[in-house]
């Protein structure tokens, strides 16, 4: 069965609102952690991506559902992983697990697009950068499955 990528942070304080619980755009650091992670545990870091294939990953959707309060010191599981890759884009998804629950915290996924470095116009995902990346690709399902948690589709 495939596993998603993950790692494993702290809320900080710095992500938490007046309340103590983490606000929501806070997720997107660790969407970025975890990708970031990702790339690098898949042998090609972000830092070497745009100069090797000569293109940007900039992103052109985000999308985050929430469905547990996760607050300051609570551990999160942040895993990472491809759902769908086309001519020009990628869409990565991620499940974070609040690790002291069991439960799914938040859902989100992101849609990059392959461009051009000079004007920013779509290209296809380079070969090599699609085969490095498609262990990483899974279901839903089977991503959760694999982290042992339930959640929307």
């Amino acid at each position: 069965m495939p596993t998603p990528f993950s790692v494993d942070e702290y809320v900080r304080w710095s992500d938490v609102d007046y309340a103590g619980i983490i606000f929501y755009g806070a997720y997107v650091r660790f969407f970025e952690i975890a990708e970031t992670e990702l790339f690098r545990h898949a042998g090609i870091p972000y830092g070497e991506v745009f100069d090797r294939y000569d293109i940007w990953l900039p992103r052109a959707h985000l999308e985050c559902d929430f469905m547990y309060p996760a607050k300051l010191d609570d551990e999160l599981r942040v895993a990472a992983y491809f759902t769908r890759f086309g001519r020009s884009s990628i869409r990565i998804h991620f499940d974070v697990v609040h690790r002291g629950a069991g439960v799914l915290a938040a859902t989100g996924h992101e849609i990059l697009v392959c461009t051009n470095r000079a004007d920013l116009r779509p290209v296809s995902i380079p070969d090599d950068l699609r085969t490095q990346l498609d262990p990483y690709r899974m279901s839903t399902e089977d991503a959760r499955a694999a982290l042992g948690v339930e959640g929307p589709a």
